[in-house]
């Protein structure tokens, strides 16, 4: 797959539709749950994915995405799913002119064409929406094109498997044997299943 050349605005908008059809699932008792992302519990792996959606609407409208804190404050148990949709929705505004697909971009792993950066925020979503599946219990089924897509970004943007401390994904974990697209990409980026 030539991600150089891919356009990630369809993909960034069906994985975005797939993260709001499992953040829909969410009941308020499940926000205090853990995730296989360790240092998030249900709640902040939301506010998380909506705050890294307005990074990236940031970026996508010129501004310093890097100002912009990856993670949203002051939403009630019930809003989850209104404050993803407003974040998502930003980020379809902000990318709809083709010219900003090849501008380059400032992002936390350094300066990138636009393409590029928005395929690695397509990577990011689909991440952290294999992690909260993990945490419900896969009340959805997840869309394997998109792991494909993400898996491929994710070598791309972190080719060795040992991580440092100033990256934001683990060390790379050995996948299960006959792991899907999700559980590869899980283990690519140190994450392990639940359980």
């Amino acid at each position: 797959m030539n991600t150089d050349a891919t356009d990630p605005r369809p993909l960034y908008t069906r994985a975005t539709e797939q993260a709001a059809a499992l953040i829909r699932t969410v009941r308020p008792e499940q926000l205090s749950a853990p995730t296989p992302c360790t240092e998030f519990d249900v709640r902040t792996l939301l506010s998380h994915l909506a705050g890294g959606a307005h990074r990236i609407a940031t970026i996508g409208e010129g501004g310093d995405g890097m100002a912009v804190h990856p993670f949203v404050t002051g939403v009630d148990d019930e809003g989850w799913p209104a404050a993803y949709d407003e974040a998502r929705t930003r980020v379809t505004r902000a990318w709809a002119d083709d010219s900003r697909l090849d501008a380059p971009v400032q992002v936390p792993w350094g300066e990138a064409p636009g393409r590029i950066a928005l395929s690695g925020y397509v990577m990011e979503a689909v991440t952290h929406t294999w992690d909260l599946s993990e945490s419900l219990g896969h009340p959805v089924q997840l869309d394997p094109e998109l792991a494909e897509f993400a898996l491929t970004i994710a070598r791309r943007v972190l080719p060795d498997e040992q991580r440092d401390a100033d990256t934001p994904f683990d060390t790379a974990q050995p996948a299960p044997e006959k792991a899907d697209a999700y559980g590869q990409l899980a283990a690519w980026l140190g994450r392990k299943p639940l359980g």
